[in-house]
């Protein structure tokens, strides 16, 4: 098999895997074949035959391979990296003979959208560059490792993105919550004359109270002096919790407890000349008509959480110096994809903060199931949470109760208080766990190290359960004596299924370099297998003006290449992912294992041969050469 049959059926595999059907060597539209007939890229006039042609909605899709990466691009500007286009570059040249046949039917058919392609290399070492070309130009985009964005449902969000340059709806989506965070925040603070862990408690109450549509609307609060918009708030809620059965008694009193604000502020539940009414008033109205409506329509995401953090972000709350480090979707998206939820899942979250991880694994497991008992099983008694903070813990059961789960097992303990062999009479069989960060100050709180959660978690857990922690990367080089003897006892007992570098700004502003472990609880780790280290810190999420890390198209693709190397489905190269074999006293990361398995080029061989001789010619120009001298 010749190495460009190897690429080829590479690519073609990429394509069957995104579910594009292609025709190789031709087309089996009229158009492009007429097209092509005369498209060769000689020049001679004769038939064209370009590897792979493909159409998507309205797009063609164009591909030509080369074997080798060098002849991947030739430049006539390589700052500009503008394509040649001489017969030589067309002839030779993925990129260039992907621009040729893309311009010839861009040029001789009804088709003007075309995305074309050069591939070159195989599975584990590649590059794939995609261009758009129509009738005003060509535009270079960036590599891919996959054609995920291509396939017909989500083409054209590709092309509005990279190539139109539009706000992607999620960013607008976004740009609207935190104006609206943003605008409470301020009226919070200003009506309220509320404090950092205040508001958050206020925005939960009110949204408990307002969950019980049929029972409460933001026009039953008068400003009445005896019985108070806050009593009537918090009646509410005491009715919607027992309607929803929250159960045990002593967690539903846990949570009114905290909500007693609203009863006892009397700046609250006075009228306010400058808003003609209670700001209780005022703040249900605004969270009836902007919040709750957001946090029903997605029923996926946690919105409750999203606003909790920019809460904690527009005030300069104690989050950080606290140690709360609030969980982004997109990893309590990935923590499910890692641990392939199956709807007999237990999962304990031990420290669930506002509850993402268990809102998305309640979304993914209930979506699993086509069972209308099952699913009230689920979310009963397979969701399982503990959180110390009694804010926190109100926030979480708030969180919980507003996506239809009032008796979900959340309780308000210190995790690493509870003994391992009662928790494990719990048979949790898939752990997730963002634990507090930077607690362990010295001796008298080495206990509360990143890696002692991790390990007490890991106890916790059934036999062969899934533990899948986030944690800065220092976890996982061993900050002290202690948390290293911490990493060995882990091995003895259970094992490391690998560790996923983030991206740098996952946490974003927090400052910290975050990583995802993922573990095998009560197996003891054989020294012979080889454990998957990746580099996931290209993601797909880039850093927007005024709202931090947001998605692009590009994360689709990305997510996909760590799902399949993660699940064995490919093979990739070292500054992706590598496997090995691992010690205690390692760092178990991707940049300590990293090795260049890239074969170096002849232009590489020349340029350090000149190097030396350049380096040579100096030294003796300064009458060094007993440097060179034999011994």
């Amino acid at each position: 098999m010749t190495n460009e049959k190897k690429t080829d059926i590479f690519i073609s595999r990429l394509l069957e895997n995104a579910e594009i059907q292609y025709t190789p060597n031709g087309s089996d539209i009229k158009e492009v074949q007429d097209a092509l007939k005369t498209a060769s890229k000689k020049g001679t006039g004769k038939i064209g035959f370009p590897e792979f042609v493909a159409i998507s909605n309205d797009f063609i899709l164009v591909i030509e391979n080369k074997s080798n990466i060098e002849k991947q691009a030739l430049y006539e500007d390589d700052v500009q990296q503008i394509l040649s286009t001489d017969k030589k570059a067309i002839t030779n040249y993925a990129e260039n003979g992907a621009l040729h046949y893309a311009k010839e039917i861009v040029a001789k058919t009804n088709f003007k959208k075309i995305f074309a392609f050069g591939c070159s290399g195989d599975e584990k070492h590649h590059i794939i560059r995609p261009l758009y070309v129509d009738e005003y130009g060509c535009k270079l985009l960036e590599k891919i490792e996959n054609f995920e964005n291509f396939k017909e449902s989500k083409i054209e969000q590709f092309y509005r993105e990279q190539v139109l340059g539009e706000t992607p709806p999620k960013v607008l989506e976004t740009e609207e919550l935190i104006k609206k965070a943003s605008d409470l925040h301020e009226a919070l603070r200003n009506y309220g004359q509320l404090g950092d862990k205040e508001k958050p408690l206020v925005v939960s109450a009110i949204l408990l109270a307002l969950a019980d549509v049929n029972n409460f609307k933001s026009q039953q609060l008068t400003g009445d002096n005896i019985d108070t918009d806050g009593n009537k708030i918090y009646r509410s809620i005491e009715t919607y919790m027992k309607k929803v059965n929250v159960k045990p008694e002593e967690k539903k009193q846990t949570v009114l407890n905290q909500f007693i604000i609203i009863k006892d502020r009397t700046l609250l539940n006075q009228i306010d000349d400058r808003l003609a009414k209670t700001p209780l008033k005022y703040f249900t109205e605004f969270i009836e008509t902007n919040i709750l409506h957001s946090i029903k329509a997605n029923k996926k995401g946690d919105v409750l959480g999203s606003f909790y953090g920019e809460f904690m972000k527009y005030s300069g709350g104690d989050g950080q110096s606290l140690g709360v480090v609030l969980t982004p979707d997109s990893i309590t998206e990935l923590f499910c994809d890692l641990a392939e939820l199956k709807i007999t899942d237990r999962v304990f979250d031990p420290c669930c903060g506002t509850a993402s991880f268990l809102v998305e694994a309640m979304h993914r497991m209930v979506n699993l199931s086509d069972n209308e008992q099952q699913k009230i099983e689920i979310k009963s008694n397979q969701l399982h949470g503990i959180e110390i903070r009694e804010d926190m813990f109100s926030i979480a059961t708030t969180n919980m109760i507003l996506r239809d789960d009032g008796k979900s097992n959340l309780t308000n303990e210190n995790f690493l208080k509870k003994t391992t062999k009662e928790l494990r009479k719990k048979n949790y069989t898939v752990g997730f766990i963002n634990p507090p960060y930077s607690q362990a100050k010295g001796k008298d709180t080495a206990h509360l190290s990143e890696i002692h959660f991790i390990e007490h978690l890991l106890e916790s857990l059934s036999n062969n359960a899934i533990c899948i922690a986030i944690v800065p990367q220092s976890t996982m080089v061993g900050k002290t004596n202690e948390d290293k003897k911490i990493k060995k006892r882990i091995l003895e007992k259970h094992t490391l299924k690998g560790v996923i570098t983030l991206n740098k700004q996952t946490f974003y502003r927090i400052g910290v370099n975050p990583c995802i472990a993922v573990f095998t609880a009560h197996k003891p780790h054989d020294v012979a297998a080889r454990c998957k280290f990746i580099n996931y810190e290209d993601d797909g999420y880039i850093i927007s003006k005024h709202i931090g890390l947001t998605k692009t198209v590009r994360n689709e693709e990305r997510k996909q290449l760590l799902l399949d190397c993660w699940f064995d489905k490919k093979d990739t190269e070292s500054k992706f992912m590598v496997k090995t074999t691992i010690e205690p006293d390692d760092e178990w990361l991707h940049s300590f294992y990293y090795f260049n398995d890239e074969i170096p080029k002849e232009e590489d061989f020349e340029k350090t041969i000149a190097d030396y001789l350049t380096f040579e010619f100096n030294m003796i120009m300064q009458d060094r050469e007993y440097l060179f001298e034999n011994d």
